[in-house]
């Protein structure tokens, strides 16, 4: 069981949730939603012990995995290694008595804390710890998923579906509805949570609101509250300005006593306070500073493989306007393929060849470590284009939510969503006529997926995409 009380956070003066309680039974799967920057990843923070609330308190199971959003802190890991972090008293306990053998002289106080360690590695099923991390990986064929293991009795799971391919996804909705604990879990993925979920904590109106059932079932139950919550307002608004003509017509006559009465009906009168939602949707619009040739991209021959090969002798012709999606199982070779295709990777054989006038807009999966992180989300925009005008930036910002105060936070304190949006602020100031987009929808809210993008205007400037 997690249990909060009266847990309040904000950021830079912005209030994201106050005086939240709520509880997390086992047996539950939460969904945790809410628009990007709402406080959902603050929030698991502190329901993990990560961050600490400006007021409030947790309580929370003595085992407990969390999966975070950085996926990519375990790059340098063995694989399997990567899976038994996730019981981190098995693990801490097995890197202790590595260190112990690997000592040339073991003291007799050495050989006493071998022994409580092999203890505490029977107690938490070490031995066959290496056989269960296994099967975990081949039933998902991936290795983000390294918090899944060492039998938790809660799990936090921040974002786990991103760069899961389809198969890898259904393993885990299989997975996660056997699971018998307290699962909260944080996604944009509206099938996975509809999969999975009991219920949803959606973090919006400056707080946190459980509705049972999956997250359709919370879209039409938040609907209907607010829009039942709408028609009373207007209902007592009608009748507040009936009682006030009443009252300003008769206040000097005789009827006195019916005045105050009416008076005291409008003291009572009062309208529900409808605090305004955070979502939002981002406005889009890619420009090009020149058009491409026609023949954006020739491919011939190319290969790449590192331990085995991933693409061989593979060449093709992309033209402009074209939009290619590049799909396959996970660990195929996907980001291996655009990456050689912009040159970020030296092929085996063969070449990519871009065309007259090309020029590349890249996102990448990760797209934290190419923000610096000493700079606001203003001055990172203006030091890519320093030519231009303030009011452009502006624009650029507000149009991917970025509005007032908020174009000038910290890059270092930007979500996932935010980050991704900041880059997208990047390829509409860059204008370039080439986008090669790997895994973009990542960390983006519902509201994001579906933002609005304006055509190009003709078939001279349309934008090839990859």
């Amino acid at each position: 069981m997690i249990q909060v009380q009266d847990v309040t956070k904000a950021f830079a003066g912005k209030k994201l949730f106050e005086n939240v309680s709520t509880a997390f039974p086992p047996g539950r799967r939460y969904g945790l939603t809410g628009p990007n920057g709402a406080g959902k990843t603050t929030f698991m923070k502190i329901l993990a012990g990560d961050l600490e609330p400006d007021a409030g308190v947790i309580s929370r199971p003595k085992r407990f995995s969390v999966l975070k959003q950085d996926q990519y802190a375990f790059e340098e890991k063995r694989v399997i290694d990567t899976v038994l972090m996730g019981n981190a008293i098995l693990w801490e306990a097995m890197q202790e008595k590595d260190r112990l053998l690997a000592k040339a002289d073991l003291s007799d106080e050495d050989g006493s804390r071998l022994g409580e360690l092999e203890g505490v590695i029977a107690e938490e099923d070490g031995y066959s710890a290496e056989a269960q991390a296994a099967t975990l990986l081949d039933g998902l064929g991936v290795f983000e998923q390294d918090h899944l293991f060492g039998k938790p009795t809660a799990l936090l799971l921040d974002e786990p579906t991103n760069s899961l391919d389809l198969d890898s996804i259904h393993w885990l909705e299989d997975f996660l509805l056997q699971y018998e604990g307290t699962l909260v879990v944080i996604s944009h993925d509206r099938h996975f949570l509809n999969a999975i979920c009991t219920h949803i904590a959606d973090i919006d109106y400056e707080t946190i609101i459980t509705y049972t059932g999956n997250y359709d079932d919370m879209v039409r139950a938040k609907a209907q509250v607010r829009s039942r919550i709408e028609s009373e307002n207007a209902d007592k608004m009608k009748k507040r300005a009936q009682l006030q003509e009443f009252v300003a017509r008769f206040s000097a006559g005789t009827r006195a006593s019916q005045v105050q009465s009416r008076i005291k009906q409008l003291e009572k009168l009062s309208v529900t306070d409808m605090k305004k939602s955070n979502i939002a949707r981002p406005f889009i619009k890619f420009e090009q500073k020149r058009p491409s040739g026609k023949q954006t991209l020739t491919i011939e021959g190319l290969s790449k493989g590192f331990d085995k090969p991933l693409f061989t002798n593979f060449s093709a012709l992309i033209t402009k306007g074209e939009k290619v999606a590049v799909v396959g199982r996970n660990g195929v070779g996907k980001t291996t393929f655009v990456r050689s295709l912009i040159g970020q990777l030296t092929p085996d054989t063969g070449k990519a060849t871009w065309g007259h006038e090309a020029q590349i807009g890249y996102m990448p999966q990760d797209v934290k470590p190419i923000i610096p992180t000493n700079t606001t989300c203003f001055d990172y925009l203006h030091d890519i284009d320093p030519s231009a005008g303030n009011e452009e930036i502006r624009g650029l910002l507000g149009r991917m939510l970025f509005r007032g105060d908020e174009g000038m936070k910290p890059t270092k304190a930007l979500s996932g969503g935010e980050a991704v949006r900041l880059l997208f602020c990047k390829l509409m100031l860059v204008k370039p006529n080439v986008l090669v987009l790997d895994e973009p929808t990542n960390h983006l809210d519902r509201s994001a997926r579906g933002w609005r993008t304006i055509p190009a205007p003709s078939s001279s400037s349309r934008t090839t995409a990859i």
